[in-house]
């Protein structure tokens, strides 16, 4: 056997002992640091002496926010004078500057029911008023049909989908393109294929199904080739710094926009879908008292399919979550029409409102609840009722296109509004081939496909559009009569907004935008009181215009002259055209075209 050495013994017990000592003295040292920044702290806020430093923030933050205020109020001076100005260019790290759906900003609120990651728009004059540059390298986005398939890498630098999801078929990069093979999580063979097991269950190809919204979409490849099939969906998921999951949508000449489903409705009437579907969207739909089924059946259609594909659908651990899915469906008289694999399939009842005796509280709405409403409007935990019996059931509109000229029932519950369904429908007819015979407007081409209606009405100039070359988002203002319902009874989708707030999508996300009688969105509807100023609108919308896209702006020749003078600090390039004659003859139209 052999022995230690004495002599070693002591070397290694005095090594270890010192050892010790330098262990202890690194655990005093963190201790010691961690009472001294929590001293630090709590003299700063217990004492005066803190005072100075929040001093010097609050100064910091008043400061950037008036100098943002001073040069808002410039440029509004600069417009209403007539004088020249000059608006400088955004900073590089603003590309893809939204001021509803900011990162930092939304990073400071509450996170129940995901509310910070819903719209949170700065007040007037907080914003530095500039204009938004494309990235390095941007160039004119590849045309439709093509663009479903692929699209510049440049325009979007963006790669981390293409890293973490390629191997689902989302996209993936290819020399100087995105590619887009049409997979996702829940279909990484194609979305096509997936569509066509659906349609094993739902009459997707038969016309009857039109209008569909996509809940969390990905890159929206689903709602992309049900176009395929006339079935126009809305895709939308919130920003996402690390993926911009709508930004590509958009790019690939989409329909999507950016929203989160957390304490508020989503911007749509009751009613507005035809389908709705959710593929891995993670969306707890029966937490917080089943909020958010009960916002499904507030957009779902009588009649209407839901689809749930993934999670919680015979998902392992997540029993309970299936189970109350369910039980909720039941509840609300939906009918399970299959569950293959994890992809579940309900069809709503078809005429009145209906809830069945339940465990789980809900109720009907009470009938001061207007379930139109839908513009900063909080979540209910109850069931709306069905204002319409049986008129707006799936199977009582007409097939698309026929749906297209049919007048809605809604019409009838609005004032004034019953006779002027027809007049609208042939006065944008005419208008829109004015636009094209005497203006040039290139519509129905392949350098436009994502339009915009800023002042949609009953959608008239959406209709008079070729739809299948190119998609509308017909926008409400929140403040007009509530007529986005018969618009989506058309087959057509969109969105209520207030123009004195930014608009939730990336920037250079249209390539046509129209807007009729344009000061009347900044405007009170029962005066003539502006609400903001149309600087701020026409910043806005040069936000989310393409770089060589078009506007084309109707009003006053007082309103039209002075945005015609106001166009060179804009960078904009400005032609001035007289109304068709069955217009009034104090109006006016601006052509406008974005300058590279």
């Amino acid at each position: 056997m052999r022995h230690a050495n004495p002599a070693q013994q002591k070397r290694a017990g005095g090594g270890g002992v010192a050892a010790f000592l330098r262990h202890c003295t690194l655990i005093d040292l963190v201790f010691t640091s961690f009472f001294s920044i929590l001293l630090f702290f709590l003299l700063l806020v217990f004492t005066p002496l803190g005072d100075p430093l929040a001093l010097s923030g609050r100064r910091s933050l008043a400061w950037k926010s008036s100098n943002s205020a001073a040069q808002r109020n410039k440029l509004i001076a600069v417009f209403d004078s007539g004088g020249d100005a000059n608006i400088e260019a955004c900073p590089v790290e603003e590309v893809d500057r939204m001021p509803c759906e900011d990162p930092k900003r939304n990073s400071q609120l509450d996170r129940y029911m995901n509310f910070y990651r819903e719209r949170h728009c700065p007040a007037l004059g907080e914003l530095v008023p500039c204009l938004v540059r494309p990235p390095a390298g941007y160039r004119p986005r590849t045309s439709w049909p093509g663009s479903l398939y692929r699209i510049w890498h440049d325009n979007m630098p963006y790669n981390k989908i293409a890293e973490r999801k390629g191997h689902q078929g989302w996209m993936k990069e290819e020399g100087s393109y995105f590619i887009f093979p049409g997979g996702g999580t829940m279909f990484p063979d194609g979305a096509e294929q997936y569509i066509g097991k659906l349609d094993q269950y739902i009459p997707i190809k038969k016309g009857i199904l039109r209008t569909a919204l996509d809940m969390g979409c990905g890159v929206a490849s689903f709602g992309g080739f049900l176009l395929k099939e006339n079935v126009l969906t809305l895709s939308f998921a919130p920003r996402d710094s690390h993926k911009a999951q709508i930004q590509f949508a958009l790019e690939r000449g989409i329909p999507a926009f950016v929203a989160m489903l957390g304490t508020r409705r989503l911007p749509f009437p009751c009613f507005a879908f035809d389908l709705v579907h959710c593929s891995r969207c993670l969306i707890p739909f029966t937490a917080y008292n089943g909020s958010y089924i009960l916002e499904v059946d507030r957009l779902l259609r009588p009649g209407g399919y839901l689809v749930i594909s993934g999670p919680p659908v015979k998902w392992s651990k997540q029993e309970k979550e299936w189970d109350d899915l369910q039980a909720a469906a039941l509840a609300l008289c939906y009918e399970l029409v299959v569950v293959d694999g994890n992809t579940a399939i309900w069809k709503k009842h078809s005429t009145a409102s209906c809830v069945k005796e339940n465990k789980l509280g809900f109720r009907y709405c009470r009938d001061s609840i207007d379930p139109n409403e839908a513009w900063y409007f909080k979540l209910n935990q109850c069931v709306n009722k069905n204002p319409y019996k049986g008129e707006l059931t799936v199977e009582s509109l007409p097939k698309w296109p026929d749906r297209l000229l049919k007048p809605s029932p809604r019409l009838s519950s609005t004032e004034n509004m019953g006779d002027s369904f027809e007049d609208d429908t042939r006065f944008w007819a005419k208008r829109v081939d004015y636009y094209t015979r005497s203006l040039g407007i290139k519509l129905g081409s392949p350098s436009i496909r994502n339009v915009m209606d800023m002042n949609a009405y009953l959608g008239g100039f959406a209709a008079a559009l070729p739809y299948n070359e190119v998609w509308v988002m017909n926008v409400v203002p929140a403040h007009f009569p509530l007529t986005l319902g018969v618009i989506y009874d058309r087959g057509l989708i969109g969105v209520y907004h207030d123009w004195c707030e930014a608009f939730s999508t990336y920037p250079r996300t249209y390539d046509l935008i129209h807007v009729a009688r344009i000061s009347s969105l900044i405007t009170n509807s029962k005066s003539t009181m502006a609400r903001c100023h149309l600087v701020d609108l026409l910043l806005e919308m040069d936000r989310i215009l393409r770089p060589i896209g078009t506007v084309i702006i109707q009003d006053s020749n007082e309103v039209v002259e002075n945005i015609r003078r106001f166009s060179k600090a804009m960078r904009w390039k400005i032609e001035a055209h007289e109304t068709d004659p069955d217009s009034p003859s104090d109006q006016m139209i601006l052509v406008v075209t974005k300058k590279f």
